[in-house]
């Protein structure tokens, strides 16, 4: 059983950057591929980006393409969101999940991931 406990989430304005954490306990997070998914008000939850297991394959949205950053430190234990150039369209509650498959591979569907974190919300003003 692996447990996720996301953090960074805030209220910010256009162009500025944060960066999300989320802690993991439990289970073998190595063995883990994981991802960051968002769910806006109102709308689907949707994946934003995946890092598989060792951490050199990643796969992003085109919206977050070249602002946004996944990575991984399997000896912490953390999996990371460095979030730059942030528009509002970027607001939603921010959630990683763990996929416990030790593979390159990385899905985007929600149904893939068994694990989730309560998520952290991200605001971005105009």
């Amino acid at each position: 059983q692996v447990q996720l406990v996301e953090s960074g989430g805030g209220l910010v304005q256009a162009g500025d950057s944060l960066r999300l954490s989320c802690a993991a306990s439990g289970g073998t997070f190595s063995r883990n591929a994981m991802a960051w998914f968002r769910q806006a008000p109102g709308k689907e939850r949707e994946f934003v980006v995946g890092i598989s297991s060792a951490g050199p394959s990643t796969l992003y949205i085109d919206s977050v393409k070249g602002r946004f950053t996944i990575s991984r430190d399997n000896f912490k234990n953390t999996l990371y969101l460095q979030m730059n150039s942030l528009k509002p369209e970027d607001t939603a509650v921010y959630y990683c999940a763990a996929r416990p498959r030790f593979t390159e591979v990385i899905k985007t569907e929600a149904g893939n991931y068994n694990y989730w974190g309560q998520g952290t919300q991200v605001t971005v003003s105009s």
